[in-house]
Parts: C-alpha cells; structure tokens; sequence
C-alpha cells in the first residue's frame, strides 16, 4: 500500500481512505474504512472518464456484475454508486497478495495448490457464465490469495458476450500473454471458452513461473498466443493433460468451466478432505507464531495444512494483523497535532501498533516532491577533493543514510559493476563535499558475480541494513530478474541502470525503476539509422534464438516498425544450434536484403561478421547493445569493422555533455569512465536530490520510492522520468546512442536521431 497523496480526500462516500492500493489512468483503488467499520477496496473513478456515457455504462455494468456473484472464490461487492459524481466501487478486502506477487516472492506453487487454485477459480467462472457473463481478464494480477482459498477480482470488462455494445470487431480487450487466441486476432469476443484459455494460461504461469507464451512486445504475444505452442514444460504431469486441454487453440475443444474445476480436483487420487471448504476457513487474523514456537497439531486451524506454502500464509497472516491495527473510522481523521515527527524508516520493524505515527504523517504529507536539476558542468560546482572513504566525515548530528550498489563486480560483467560503482561514488562525493547537507550519504556494495543464484542473497544484505533507502542496480537482466522479489517486499526502490529486458517492467514490483529505456524501444533508433544514414531498402533481419527474449524483442519489434513504414523485410529465425550462417546469408540475399540486423549477442554477431565478410557483404550491418562488447571486436576481427551499434550508454570520455564527469572522475580514480559509469551517477544524483526533498521524518524507502517515481531529472546522459504506476523510463529520445566499428575499436558517434530526417 502507498500513503495517500496531497490531493487526495480524506473522506468519500462516507469511507475514510487509508492508502492507496493502485492507481491507473482512469482511476485509483483505495485501502478504507466503511462508515460500519469494514476494511474495503474502494475503487474511484476520475471525474472526465465518468462524463463518457459508455465508460459510465462499462463501470456500471461491472457493479451490476459484482452484485451478481455469489461464489465464495470472488471478492464480495460491499456497495457501488455508479451514478454518483464520481463513481465508485467498494469490495471486501482482501490483504493476501495477488497471485503475481506470490510468484514473484516464493517462486512456483506445488501440486496441491494448483489444482484448488485452478478448481476454485473455475468455480467462480463456472457461476459467471451461468449468469450469462464471462469475465475477459484472468490473470494472476487479478486473483488474490486468501487463508481459504483464492478470490477472483476486477469484472471491468465482463460482459454478456452476445452484447456487442461496447465493444467492436478487431478491438482486443484484455491481457496479451493470457487471452485466446481468437481474442489476440480480435476477431470475435471470447465466450466462456476464453476465460477458461485464460485460466490455463493462468495455471501454467504458476506451476512454472513463466507465461506460457513469453515476454516481449505486445504484438509478440499476440502473435505467440495465436501461432506458437504454449510452453507448458515443467507442469506437474498430472495436471498436463487438464492444462493442456484449456490451453487448446479451438474454443470448441476446451472443457467448461465446470468440467475443469472437476478435472482439477480429481486429477490425483485424494481424501474427501483435499480442498478446502470455505466453511472451515481459517480463523480471520492470526499472527505467526514466533520463529522458536511451532503450533501443535491440535492448535492448527483445518486450512493450516490445506493449500499453500508455509511461507504464504505466514504473509496473508502478518498482512492481516496489519490490517487489525489500522486506524479505525473515527482514528483516521487528519490532525496534525497526532503526527509522530520522530517516526523512521525503523518503524517498519515495529509491531503495527507502534507505527501508527508514521502512517499518520504519510497520510498528512502523502505527495513526493518534484525534482529537477541540470546535469553537466553545474552538477560539479561542489565537487572536491578525492577522498578514499565512502563518506565525508559527519557532523555528529547529522543522520547518515545509505545508497547500495548491487552489482556485478567479480564476474563477466565486473567492467560494467566497476562503472556504476564509481559513478555511484562519484555523486555521493559531490553531495558530502557540501557544508549544507542535511545528512550524511554512505555507499554500500554487494557483490553477485553476476550469477543469479547469487543475487536474491546479495539483495537480501542491502535489506537487511537499514540505513540503505536505495539501490543501484544489479547489473544484468537475470540478475534483476532474480532480486525483483527481495526488494519488492522490503519497499526498497532498486534502480536498474543496465539490464533492459521488457519483463522487468510488467513484473509488477512496487518498488522498481527502470533508468533505461528497454530492449523493444531500441529497434525505433535501428529502424531510423536504416532508413535514414544507411539508405537500406531492404533490411535483412537475423532473429537468434540462442539469445531467447532479447532476440526476439529485437526482430519482432523492427520488423512491425519497418512494416509499418512499408520498408521491404527480410527476417529469419536462426537456431541456437547453429554455427555456420552461410545459409542464413543465403536466405537474405535470395530476398534482396542489402543490409543486415543482428538480434543477438556478441559471440554469435560475431560468426555472422565473418561470415558477412567472406562475402565481402557492401550494405549496412546494425545491432543493438548486446553487441556492444570488446569479446566481439576480438572474435570478429577485421569483419567487425562498419558495424554500427545502437544503445543505451554514452561514451563519457569523448561526449561534450560529460567534459566535467570525465575531469572529476580521471582525478578521483585515476582512470578514464568506463561505459555505465556516467549513467549510474545521473540515476545517484536523482537518488540524492530525492532524498533530500524528503524531512527527516519522511526519509523511508516506502516514501523515498514514491519521490523517485514523481521525480524527473535531467542528467548528462539521459532526462530521468518514470512512470508513476510502474516505474518505467518515460522515453523522449534522449539516452540512446550510436557507436560504429573503426580500426578495431568500438568510436562513439553521439546520439541516436529518433526520427528520420527528411
């Protein structure tokens, strides 16, 4: 939950609102007390989408929904008013969390839990379609974990399926990577058939922990979801066969959503006992037990052992302690005299009781500041000195907090770590080298080696410290991947400065942002440079399996791009397998490429270089930044030469913007800034201009993450500004550039244009 924001009321509808629990473009659910004293999700509408009268209709339609279910698996409706000024929504509220965040934070769920997750699930859809509805959007964000089993939410665009209404042919409504395949091609609205697709979608993400048809762009998922096989390895074998039958391409051939939830419960022989009743559920609030006590069998609850892990319901238990101690109707009034100005981060680690203080003033304070600073030479006006410590003596008043660095430092990628380690060092240098400081900043490193099975324990020691109020980092896409969990949990913001893959962003971490634009942005400045400076008509495309999603994301991207400027293609799917791409050469210039793009790292660019050289191939060779490594300029040769790359990371020894990052960082390092180092100080510097626009009482993760995201900041490398919801960089075409291989070395040729010159 997030604090509540300045703008936000304190009281509507008679509820008082609590925090916020989400927010989109249309609206924002809120945490709050009913005039009964309920805990609710109130969902609120903004007031120019309630003046669409079909938006109107939609959200009333959704209401009358809600009041029509009475399955114990959907979150009740406690009331609704969608005819008021602002229309609103109220559920009971569920504080388990989703089923993408369980995921995230404990990985795949066993056997057991799949098949009464998926038979519950069914039932609720099996009373949806009776009533002649179906729900259209079942994914793991819209299912919540409960001591007793899961809850369906979100019926905003449940519909009757014969009502055409509000909707229209080729228009998708949904999810892309977990609606039918006749939903992706928008051909026909999904009946039933299509939230049990969906729902075996659902199940092989949580039995695996991968969407069964990938990451990527939008149109990739489609595309998979309409013409690929769903990857469904590593589902239980005795749910293979029910999974599989959901996930059918023929709507005709899929079970029911009644048969399903059969075919689920009695896909293993079991007691009569196996699934849980919801009426044995579990008592309501039930703190967990201390880590030296363990219950006896007969203090066990019936649904202690009934469907999930241990570890998830010691979550859902602690989460509604949580939600006992929150203030009760009359207690949530704002009142300035009841703010604890003493309250800290430390509060966190405090019994809910105790940090009711907190709560208080974040409901007091809610908004971030703005920040927004000039990069280049101003940056630098206070920096001195080339100390070796990590912080400038303190003043023995003055706090001192924390930026960690999780980074690769040891492994493949320990150039990049050392980058972003000294550009980190670098900013904080300029900020205690000021008089004026309010606190004191302190660095802290973690070092994973670059191996993901390392990375959730090197996060785990950033955590564990509590003056750390921010991360840099880690350094690579699994690595991120792997920590997301850890730093989700504990509220604390990591900001990655180098991974790039899509899926970082859709993982829904409340605390991540991404200070780089992601893999599917780069094809735009590719496509530009091609049609552009490269004069190319038609491109040839090499998709390389070995490098899975970043190929893919790549390839799929720049071939929609080219297609839309009706620029002739020529793509072709490599395997990882091969090594000889002399008949991939072949396939391009049979289909007229006069110039190619490698989606792919650098080892195997590097095949594709020599092989294009041999050929003494005369058109354009592009990649983007997997490219950009000296292991390919040493594996290619001469056959490097004219390669020109797109990516993400300026070269600070030779751009303009970085003349003064360049001085400060040769005098305090002896050595010129590798490639990331001056990124990372810009992401350092936001950090530290964040923190300072929070009081003392208000430096906490929670609220220093909340700054971070309603920040924008113009750095020397890149504009910094993120979208509020996600976290992620909003592009404006700034932080992309072009490198070009000449005499052997990678020469750095300034910004990517972003749009073709005419």
């Amino acid at each position: 939950m997030e604090p509540l924001r300045t703008s936000d009321p304190a009281k509507l509808a008679g509820h008082r609102l609590l925090g916020r629990l989400g927010a989109g473009g249309m609206g924002v659910v809120y945490l709050a007390r009913s005039a009964g004293g309920a805990l609710v999700a109130l969902k609120v509408i903004q007031a120019e989408y309630a003046e669409d009268t079909d938006f109107r209709e939609r959200f009333r339609r959704e209401a009358d929904t809600a009041r029509r279910m009475t399955s114990p698996w959907v979150a009740p409706l406690v009331d609704a008013d969608p005819e008021a000024a602002q229309p609103w929504l109220a559920t009971a509220f569920i504080p388990g969390p989703s089923l993408g965040e369980a995921v995230a934070a404990h990985g795949p769920l066993p056997v057991r839990s799949l098949r009464v997750l998926g038979a519950r699930l069914a039932e609720a859809l099996g009373e949806l379609h009776a009533a002649g509805l179906v729900h259209r959007d079942v994914k793991p964000g819209n299912v919540l974990l409960a001591l007793d089993g899961p809850r369906l939410i979100d019926f905003g665009v449940a519909r009757d399926p014969e009502d055409t209404a509000l909707t229209s042919t080729g228009v998708v409504v949904g999810t892309p990577g977990f609606l039918p395949p006749e939903q992706a091609r928008g051909e026909r609205d999904p009946g039933p058939a299509g939230d049990v697709f969906s729902l075996g979608c659902l199940l092989a993400f949580v039995a695996t922990g991968r969407p069964p048809f990938g990451t990527g762009s939008i149109d990739a998922l489609l595309y998979r979801t309409v013409h690929d096989a769903p990857d469904v390895e590593g589902v239980p074998a005795e749910l293979a066969e029910v999974v599989g039958g959901a996930l059918d391409k023929d709507p005709e051939l899929r079970p029911t959503a009644e048969a399903l939830a059969e075919a689920l419960t009695n896909a293993t022989p079991s007691s009569p006992a196996s699934l849980p009743d919801p009426r044995e559920a579990l008592r309501a609030v039930r703190p967990p037990a201390p880590e030296d006590e363990t219950p006896g069998e007969e203090e066990r609850a019936p649904g202690d052992e009934a469907w999930l892990p241990e570890p998830l319901v010691r979550l859902i238990a602690e989460r509604s302690a949580a939600g006992l101690a929150l203030p009760s109707i009359d207690e949530t009034d704002v009142d300035a005299a009841s703010v604890d100005a003493a309250a800290t981060d430390t509060a966190a680690a405090q019994p809910a009781a105790r940090a009711l203080g907190r709560r208080r003033l974040l409901l007091l304070a809610g908004g971030a500041a703005v920040v927004t600073a000039g990069g280049g030479l101003a940056a630098w006006a206070a920096l001195s000195g080339d100390g070796d410590n990590d912080k400038a003596a303190p003043n023995s008043s003055s706090p001192v907090h924390t930026l960690g660095l999780h980074a690769d430092l040891s492994g493949d990628q320990k150039a990049v770590g050392r980058a972003q380690e000294r550009g980190l060092r670098l900013a904080v240098d300029a900020f205690n080298s000021r008089a004026d400081t309010p606190f004191t900043l302190a660095v802290k490193t973690v070092d994973d080696g670059g191996d993901p099975a390392r990375a959730p324990e090197a996060a785990a020691k950033l955590v564990a410290d509590r003056s750390v109020l921010a991360v840099i980092g880690p350094t690579t896409d699994a690595t991120a991947l792997a920590s997301l969990a850890a730093y989700h949990a504990a509220w604390l913001p990591v900001i990655a400065v180098s991974p790039g893959a899509t899926v970082l962003g859709v993982a829904g971490s409340r605390s991540f942002l991404h200070a780089r634009v992601t893999d599917t942005i780069l094809p735009l400045y590719l496509d530009v440079y091609l049609r552009g400076a490269a004069k190319s008509r038609t491109v040839g495309i090499v998709d390389d399996r070995a490098a899975d999603a970043y190929g893919w994301e790549i390839s799929s991207t720049l071939v929609n791009l080219l297609r839309k400027a009706r620029q002739p293609a020529v793509p072709k799917v490599v395997s990882a397998l091969r090594t000889d791409f002399g008949p991939t050469m072949d396939a391009l210039l049979d289909g007229g490429a006069d110039s190619v793009v490698f989606a792919g790292y650098h080892d195997r660019a590097a095949l594709l270089a020599k092989e294009l050289g041999s050929r003494d191939f005369p058109g354009a060779r592009a990649a983007a930044q997997g490219v950009l490594d000296a292991r390919f300029l040493s594996a290619a040769g001469d056959a490097a030469d004219g390669w020109v790359i797109v990516a993400p990371v300026m070269d600070a020894t030779v751009a303009p913007e970085a003349k003064a990052f360049r001085a400060a960082h040769r005098k305090r390092f002896d050595a010129e800034p590798e490639r990331y180092a001056v990124e990372a100080y810009d992401v350092a510097q936001l950090a530290v201009r964040s923190l300072g626009s929070l009081t003392a009482g208000r430096r906490t993760r929670q609220n220093l993450t909340t700054a971070l995201r309603s920040a924008t900041y113009k750095g020397i490398s890149k504009n910094l500004a993120f979208d509020k919801a996600t976290g992620a960089l909003v592009p404006d075409g700034s932080g992309v550039y072009l490198w070009k291989v000449d005499g052997g070395r990678f020469a750095y040729q300034g910004p990517a244009p972003f749009q073709v010159s005419t």
